[in-house]
């Protein structure tokens, strides 16, 4: 296996061609599974563009969403495009939350889990923001077998490159399964535990919208095809163009499952 890829998060609006845009649709139907009262106080840990923070504030009429994340680029980018005072934006490491020890009712995370060198630090810190008998919740691509557009993806890679297989984001986190995101929240010391799968519907015009966001070096998959010589990734791009089925009108409609978890403090 060649040198490891660094994962690259650094551009908001690359992001959000990539993923960004599924991961705010998955946001709706994980607020809607927890169904938290109105009035709370939100941590929103590696919020990212802010898919998730921006969906609180919409739908859980929150008092205050603390938006959390390494990454100054993103933060910029959220704080530019959610125009809402209720909005904190903090940079900070997800094992190093900024807030006192119960300072929120309610602490979340979408689609950073499995990018945190140690979830578990992770998830105590969001324990130790969160108050007592408050919820910590949080959800994660299914990379193994239900996130189709970047399962389509790994499969035509390991074809290519068969000795990339340790590359696959379905072989790269384990966690993102509902036994491995059960026992995790256990072992923070979380009770009340439910694990639920959100599935939404991923769409694209042509076949150009499917594959030009792989080119934004944005996330694993982008990271890695970065690496590639024009070659390579001209054979990826080749057999994906001729797998990927497309409707009468060219367009190209797969389906994606997150799966979500959440725990009483």
């Amino acid at each position: 296996m060649p040198e490891p890829v660094q994962d690259i998060w650094d551009t908001g609006r690359a992001y959000e061609r990539y993923v960004g845009r599924w991961s705010r649709r998955v946001a709706r139907g994980f607020l809607e599974w927890l169904g938290a009262p109105v009035g709370l106080v939100w941590a929103d840990v590696g919020c990212g563009t802010g898919a998730l923070s921006n969906t609180i504030l919409s739908l859980a009429q929150p008092d205050t969403v603390y938006a959390i994340d390494r990454s100054k680029a993103f933060l910029a980018g959220a704080h530019h495009t959610i125009a809402d005072e209720r909005m904190r934006c903090m940079q900070a490491d997800a094992t190093a939350l900024p807030l006192a020890s119960a300072a929120c009712d309610v602490s979340v995370s979408g689609l950073v889990l499995n990018f945190v060198p140690d979830p578990g630090a992770m998830v105590r810190e969001m324990v130790r923001v969160t108050r007592p008998q408050g919820t910590v919740a949080v959800y994660v691509w299914d990379y193994a077998s239900g996130m189709q557009m970047l399962r389509h993806f790994w499969d035509v890679v390991i074809e290519v490159a068969p000795r990339d297989h340790g590359y696959d984001e379905g072989v790269r986190f384990p966690l993102c399964q509902p036994e491995p995101l059960t026992m995790l929240f256990r072992a923070a010391g979380l009770h009340a535990l439910a694990v639920r799968a959100i599935e939404i519907t991923t769409y694209f015009r042509n076949f150009e919208e499917y594959w030009e966001p792989f080119l934004g070096k944005q996330g694993p998959a982008p990271s890695y095809l970065a690496t590639l010589d024009a070659e390579r990734r001209e054979r990826i791009r080749a057999l994906l163009h001729a797998r990927l089925v497309r409707t009468a009108d060219g367009s190209i409609t797969l389906p994606a499952r997150a799966w979500a978890v959440q725990g009483t403090v």
